[in-house]
């Protein structure tokens, strides 16, 4: 038993507007598929992608606050001037910059037009393959123990861990990773952004849940009410949900 990451989950006043923006940011397509806006690959619309993370847009009342996001985006690029131009064309489409106190350093940071933090990395031959987006990143105090955690919860591979740094992947080596970085500070509110993960066709989403509370995850409530996922949280509090398989 193991659940697969599917999307990224990111929560926004104007769903359509954000979706619209990543979309072209990433050279993806727009989906309408009910009250959230999805960003995937262009084609037809296939959930869950075979290879990539989605991105779907929730529309929610809440502005995002002055917090900087535990979880966030990096974009891949293939060379300097890849990296100047993209950088340059989600500037156009409404990126702002940002100073999260990154000083000096090769990558540029960027919020989206709803404040949600992404970095565009320089060029790095470890994402020449992963499509647009090379990483969910997401800021942890123990990279260890994240790596215990997501590596039982999901079906992805750990390709490193030290105590200040774990990835993972999707086991057949495509798409982007997920890291957990130590960084500085605690988790204080709700994120923006999370990741959904799905059960496999046949597998129980209940049964799936309970591992997952015995791994440590804990039940969220948001105020979802009765719907069909399942909000829990992980060790360190980051948010993410389970979904009904379809």
């Amino acid at each position: 038993m193991a659940l697969r990451p599917v999307q990224v989950n990111i929560k926004a006043l104007d769903g359509l507007s954000v979706g619209r923006f990543w979309a072209e940011a990433l050279g993806w397509s727009v989906f309408t598929p009910g009250v959230t806006t999805y960003v995937g690959p262009v084609g037809d619309f296939v959930w869950p992608d075979p290879v990539t993370l989605g991105i779907d847009v929730v529309p929610v009342p809440e502005p995002k606050t002055a917090t900087k996001n535990r979880v966030h985006l990096d974009l891949a690029t293939t060379s300097a001037a890849h990296q100047e131009e993209l950088v340059a064309r989600l500037r156009a489409l409404g990126a702002t910059p940002a100073d999260v106190g990154q000083g000096n350093v090769p990558w540029t940071v960027l919020t989206d037009p709803e404040g949600n933090e992404f970095c565009v990395l320089e060029p790095r031959e470890i994402y020449r393959d992963t499509g647009p987006v090379a990483a969910v990143v997401v800021d942890c105090v123990d990279p260890r123990a994240m790596a215990r955690f997501w590596g039982e919860a999901t079906d992805w591979t750990l390709h490193e861990v030290t105590d200040e740094r774990a990835v993972l992947r999707s086991a057949k080596g495509v798409g982007p990773y997920l890291e957990f970085l130590r960084t500085p500070g605690v988790k204080t509110v709700p994120d923006r952004v999370h990741l959904d993960l799905l059960p496999y066709p046949g597998d129980d989403k209940a049964a799936e849940v309970a591992r997952l509370r015995a791994l440590g995850a804990t039940d969220l409530d948001l105020g979802q009410g009765d719907v069909p996922w399942t909000c829990l949280t992980d060790p360190e509090g980051h948010e993410f949900c389970v979904l009904a398989p379809s």
